[in-house]
């Protein structure tokens, strides 16, 4: 009875992967995709193939009826507690049903469709909002893997073992080895609706679009009601940015199935695209209700808010998304990243490293924390951080992360990064070049933390004239804008203002890279009035305030070195951090003639011998 009754429990898989908010409409149509395959290998009871017809039929009542009375005619007929199983499971009884499974397997324990039975009863428990399950997802998963390949190892050929493995490797986000096995159960079934759809959404999540498209077509053709499959046709269609064409194949599967958080998700996307937020908001707020633990609709909601400049709601949004999926990275990452732009760098280191904890080979959050720290340092300017537990659990985490990625440019620019923030020497030649615009910002800003504006000036320029995506472009004008990149983000925030829909958001962020500019100014003026009144201590504290507000402001660097070299600290940090400032004005003042250049390169001189002279002093009084 295998082919009909694991496409129907498959079906029901089908179902709760779109989201349904209630079980009673888990009566996928791709189950008719598969009902004209055989039923049954070797002989069965009159009432075993009966009870099938039934389940054909979705008649889950009078299936397990019939299968009950095979059962007690016999209650060691394995297709019989295998179709009771099954019928529990349609309805969604999901108790009962491991219950009959369990029963078959203790006396057939190698029976393929017990095996696949169990597994997509298991991955159906995933799906719930029970947090008992979720909690142990990793295990569950695991489990039901395992009860995959036993089935195939039973039975090579047999399709829906391969399909149900393939489904269970996307919730492990395996998607290489889940396309895998859904391609090889299509090849031992080619009109296998349910696999060409599952097949075509795992081919969009790796960004195949033309192989999706054409193999959600074909399931299409098969079964014009295969909700699943209109969706991710519209997917595909979105992909493409084709908005019309997938409203219209989001709003066939939204009719077929009305309550389906993904493609809620789907459509905001789409209303996100046409620039109507208010309609993008209201979808993904309705993915949430139907499934709360979905992540991309929490991402979703603070995109939307972050391109309206209400960060802090945008963290809301995604603290909730956390609530349901405290294990989650890229909830985390997005806090961190969120968290920077409104100024909270403490929460957003820490929000780094718990991305990092849960997900230890993450180049976004490795370049997210590096990013953090490089304004730490440049908003406190003590030194403090480099001699502290901190710096010493960064540099674990980006070794930890170069050791499982030894082949990522982004990675060891981080460290390099970090390398140049701490005052080591940090040859960037020997990292190597950039050949990517992900690359190209890395490498931009671990030239930045080692005061080499113009070059990295440069990397991030090209980037800015390689992007045409208006989405990216504010993203990238709004990093800019943390590390006070004010000449890049100026640029990324008008060209995003030309593409349709982006005036208003570019304004904003022209005011915002206007409005730090003033500031910057304001704090350079009183610290210039205060030194020339001789309160240094004022004096030194508004022009850190005025470099960290504009990094580029050269007088402000000058200022801030000249009067920490006038207060003759014994400190070696003050005096360390007074050579860096020179080297930093020199860095932006390459118009100075050289004696200026050889006055201050002493300066710098001067002041690391002192500090080196004093830590040695302080190391022989020890």
């Amino acid at each position: 009875m295998r082919k009909i009754v694991v496409a129907s429990i498959l079906a029901v898989s089908t179902a709760f992967s779109m989201g349904l908010s209630q079980p009673c409409q888990a009566k996928s149509s791709e189950m008719s995709t598969l009902s004209h395959k055989k039923i049954f290998k070797g002989r069965v009871t009159n009432a075993v193939s009966q009870g099938s017809v039934y389940l054909q039929k979705r008649d889950y009542d009078k299936a397990a009826e019939l299968f009950r009375k095979a059962i007690k005619r016999n209650s060691k007929d394995v297709d019989a507690i295998n179709g009771l199983g099954l019928a529990l499971a349609l309805g969604f009884k999901l108790d009962g049903a491991e219950e009959q499974f369990n029963r078959a397997e203790r006396l057939d324990p190698n029976n393929p469709v017990t095996k696949v039975g169990k597994a997509i009863l298991t991955r159906n428990r995933l799906q719930s909002s029970n947090n008992t399950y979720r909690q142990n997802k990793k295990a569950l998963l695991e489990q039901a893997e395992a009860d995959c390949k036993s089935a195939i190892a039973s039975d090579p050929n047999m399709p829906e073992a391969h399909a149900v493995l393939g489904l269970v490797y996307k919730e492990q986000e395996r998607l290489d080895d889940s396309a895998s096995e859904l391609r090889i159960a299509l090849k031992n079934d080619p009109s296998y609706g349910f696999v060409l759809t599952h097949l075509g959404i795992v081919e969009l999540d790796q960004g195949n679009v033309t192989d999706a498209m054409s193999h959600l077509k074909r399931a299409i053709s098969l079964d014009s009601k295969n909700s699943t499959a209109h969706y991710g046709l519209g997917r595909a269609y979105l992909a493409q940015n084709d908005v019309n064409a997938a409203l219209k194949e989001l709003n066939t599967s939204a009719a077929l199935f009305p309550n389906s958080a993904p493609v809620n998700i789907a459509f905001g996307d789409a209303y996100s695209m046409q620039g109507n937020f208010v309609a993008a908001v209201q979808k993904y707020k309705e993915a949430v209700r139907i499934k709360p633990e979905m992540i991309k609709a929490y991402l979703s909601l603070a995109d939307i808010r972050e391109a309206r400049g209400d960060l802090e709601f945008a963290i809301a949004d995604l603290r909730s998304g956390i609530e349901l999926n405290p294990e989650n990275s890229e909830l985390q990452t997005r806090i961190g990243e969120l968290s920077l732009q409104a100024e909270k760098v403490d929460d957003s280191i820490k929000a780094f490293k718990r991305a990092l904890e849960l997900d230890n080979s993450s180049t976004r959050a490795v370049d997210g924390l590096t990013r953090a720290y490089y304004v730490k340092t440049q908003k406190d300017s003590n030194g403090a951080f480099f001699v502290s537990n901190d710096f010493e659990e960064a540099e674990k985490s980006i070794n930890e992360a170069i050791r499982l990625n030894p082949n990522s440019l982004q990675l060891r620019l981080a460290a390099a990064k970090l390398r140049a923030l701490s005052g080591k020497p940090v040859d960037l030649n020997t990292v190597g070049q950039p050949t990517n615009d992900a690359e190209r910002i890395s490498y931009a800003e671990a030239l930045l933390a080692q005061d080499r504006f113009d070059e990295s000036a440069q990397q991030m320029q090209m980037v800015v004239n390689n992007t045409n995506d208006q989405k990216q472009l504010f993203a990238l004008a709004d990093l800019a804008v943390t590390i006070r990149d004010f000449p890049s983000a100026e640029a990324a925030y008008k060209k995003a203002g030309t593409i349709n829909g982006g005036a208003e958001r570019s304004k904003r962020g022209l005011h915002q890279v206007e409005t730090l500019q003033e500031a910057a100014n304001r704090d350079y003026r009183l610290a210039n009035d205060l030194a020339r009144k001789k309160q240094r201590p004022s004096a030194i504290d508004n022009f850190k305030k005025a470099a960290y507000e504009n990094p580029r402001m050269a007088d402000a660097r000058l200022g801030l070195a000249d009067t920490i070299d006038k207060s003759h600290s014994k400190d070696p940090a003050q005096l360390r951090e007074a050579a860096r400032q020179y080297k930093a004005y020199l860095g932006l003042r390459k118009d100075l003639p050289e004696k200026e250049q050889r006055k201050y390169q002493k300066k710098i001189e001067k002041l690391e011998l002192a500090a080196y002279k004093i830590e040695q002093r302080t190391l022989a009084t020890h």
